[in-house]
C-alpha cells in the first residue's frame, strides 16, 4: 500500500508586481521538494493561530532563499545599505515558525536566507556585507551574468569532521578529503553563530557554510540542516545536492509515520467508578 507523500511548507516572499503585491515562491525550490518525494505546500504570511495549523498539516519545512534580507532589527543592527531588498512580512512569521518547528523536531531545510533565518531566529546575527570584513572573500554572484554562470561552482567549502554533513556525504563522488564545490550567491553571512547551532561546513576563508541545531533540553536530534549555498539550483543533477534531499524527504517521512502511528495508537478506557 503506498503511504501518502509528507507535506513540506514552504515560505512564500512577498513581492509588488506591476500595482499589485503578491506571495511567491521560486520554483526550483518546489522542484526540488518534489526530487525529495514530497509534496510542497507554499505559504503566504501566516498568523500565529495559523501557524499552529500549518505545523500540525507539515512533515518537513524548507526555508527559501530569497533576494531580500532579514531585517537587521532583529540582531540590533540599522541597515547597512537602504538599496537592499527587505521582506519585514516574511520575518514576521518565519523567525516564530522556525522556532516552533525545531521545538516540535519537525524536519528542517534551510538555504540562504533560510540559513540566515534560523541563525537569527535563535539570537545570532549576521554581517550585512561580508565583502567589507577584513580578510573574507566576496561570496555574492554575479547578478549581470547568464543564470548557469551566476549559479555556477564558485568556491569549496570543507567539512567538519564527524559532523551530521560530513556522514550524511560519506561516499559522494564529488567529496574528496571532506571537501567540495558549491555556489555562492550571498551579501550577508553568519557573524556571530547562535547559541545551540553546530557548524557543518566552512569556506576557506573562515565563513560559516552549514550548521544544524543541538537541541539543550535532553530530548531527541532531528534533521535540522541549513546551507549558505544553493544546492536547490540544478539538485537532480548534482550528487551533494541530490544526496541532501534525498535525506531531508527520508526525515520528513520518518516524521510523517511518527505522526500516523501516534493518531493510531489506542488510548486508554476511562477508569470506570465502583
Amino acid at each position: 500500500m503506498n503511504r501518502p507523500a509528507p507535506v513540506v511548507l514552504v515560505p512564500a516572499c512577498h513581492r509588488v508586481l506591476g500595482r499589485h503585491p503578491f506571495y511567491v515562491a521560486g520554483q526550483k525550490y518546489v522542484d526540488a521538494i518534489r526530487l525529495a518525494g514530497c509534496v510542497p505546500l507554499v505559504v503566504p504570511a501566516a498568523s500565529q493561530a495559523e501557524l499552529t495549523v500549518l505545523l500540525s498539516l507539515a512533515d518537513g519545512l524548507l526555508l527559501t532563499g530569497s533576494p531580500s534580507n532579514v531585517h537587521p532589527s532583529h540582531f540590533g543592527e540599522e541597515v547597512h545599505d537602504p538599496t537592499l531588498p527587505l521582506d519585514p512580512a516574511r520575518d514576521d512569521w518565519t523567525l516564530p515558525i522556525i522556532r516552533q518547528a525545531l521545538q516540535q523536531r519537525l524536519p528542517l531545510l534551510g538555504i540562504c536566507r533560510g540559513f540566515q533565518e534560523v541563525n537569527v531566529a535563535l539570537g545570532g546575527s549576521l554581517h550585512q556585507a561580508v565583502h567589507e570584513q577584513p580578510g573574507l572573500m566576496d561570496h555574492r554572484g554575479d547578478a549581470g551574468a547568464p543564470v548557469d554562470v551566476e549559479y555556477g561552482l564558485s568556491h569549496q567549502v570543507r567539512l567538519v569532521p564527524g559532523g551530521f554533513l560530513d556522514q550524511t556525504l560519506r561516499g559522494v563522488s564529488t567529496v574528496q578529503d571532506g571537501q567540495f564545490m558549491v555556489n555562492s550567491l550571498h551579501g550577508q553571512g553568519v557573524k556571530r553563530l547562535a547559541t545551540g547551532l553546530r557548524v557543518e561546513a566552512t569556506a576557506m576563508d573562515g565563513v560559516v557554510e552549514a550548521f544544524t541545531w543541538v537541541p539543550d533540553d535532553g530530548g531527541p536530534t532531528a534533521f535540522s540542516l541549513c546551507m549558505q549555498w544553493h544546492p536547490e539550483w540544478k539538485a537532480a543533477d548534482n550528487p551533494v545536492s541530490r544526496r541532501v534531499f534525498e535525506t531531508f524527504g527520508e526525515a520528513c517521512r520518518a516524521y510523517h509515520a511518527r505522526k500516523a502511528e501516534s493518531r493510531q495508537a489506542p488510548r486508554p478506557e476511562p477508569a470506570v467508578s465502583p
